[in-house]
């Protein structure tokens, strides 16, 4: 039954970025955006961005997926290494992260280039998580076609009981990626959608150029 949500509209009013905000590196103004966001009660998943690449089918796909740690290099997740976005990686490994916060009428776009880290940090974090997630991380063959959903019960049932009391390796085929970014736009809602939009780009010398987008 069609719908018309052409009248849906919102008036964003609740705070402006302007030049003077912002500092000379984009990590210290995300790093800023974010820990605001984190302390929002109106926000469930800060940590929640959406990542989109090139599949090898040739078409762009987006997906939501978790931030685990950021740096002044870069911003990191983990994922299976035989995954669809994993193998889009593989071949093309420029992709875009967002975030989007509705509560504080904030969007940051990310583009930049994904690579692995290195096996001991991938390491570090499948030992943080929770025997669960570990075992979870053995247990689906992630993208793959399943014949149902009792058949993934019943590998986790198994993976369960051949790994009760001993400790839970990491898989080879599972790890971290970090998109270390090329260019980082950061966008507040304004009035009359009149929004602000301010973007790093970063220079063959390494160093960060500030440009006001047209809304």
């Amino acid at each position: 039954m069609p719908k018309d949500i052409s009248n849906y509209r919102k008036s964003y009013e609740k705070q402006e970025l302007l030049e003077s905000n912002c500092p000379e590196n984009p990590m210290d103004l995300f790093k800023d955006w974010f820990l605001n966001a984190d302390a929002s009660n109106a926000i469930e998943e800060t940590n929640a961005m959406t990542i989109s690449t090139i599949g090898n089918d040739g078409f762009p796909k987006s997906r939501v997926v978790l931030l685990k740690k950021y740096t002044e290099e870069g911003f990191i997740f983990y994922t299976n290494y035989a995954s669809e976005k994993a193998k889009a990686i593989a071949v093309n490994n420029q992709i875009c992260l967002s975030f989007f916060w509705p509560a504080l009428e904030q969007q940051i776009i990310i583009k930049g280039t994904a690579e692995k880290v290195s096996e001991e940090e991938s390491d570090a974090y499948f030992n943080s998580r929770p025997t669960g997630s570990k075992l979870g991380a053995w247990a689906s063959p992630q993208s793959t076609v399943v014949a149902s959903k009792e058949d993934l019960k019943i590998q986790l049932d198994t993976l369960e009981k051949e790994y009760e009391g001993k400790e839970i390796p990491r898989p080879e085929h599972w790890g971290g990626y970090i998109v270390k970014p090329i260019s980082i736009e950061f966008w507040q809602g304004r009035p009359n959608r009149m929004h602000d939009r301010m973007r790093y780009s970063l220079t063959k010398d390494f160093l960060w150029k500030l440009e006001r987008l047209a809304p």
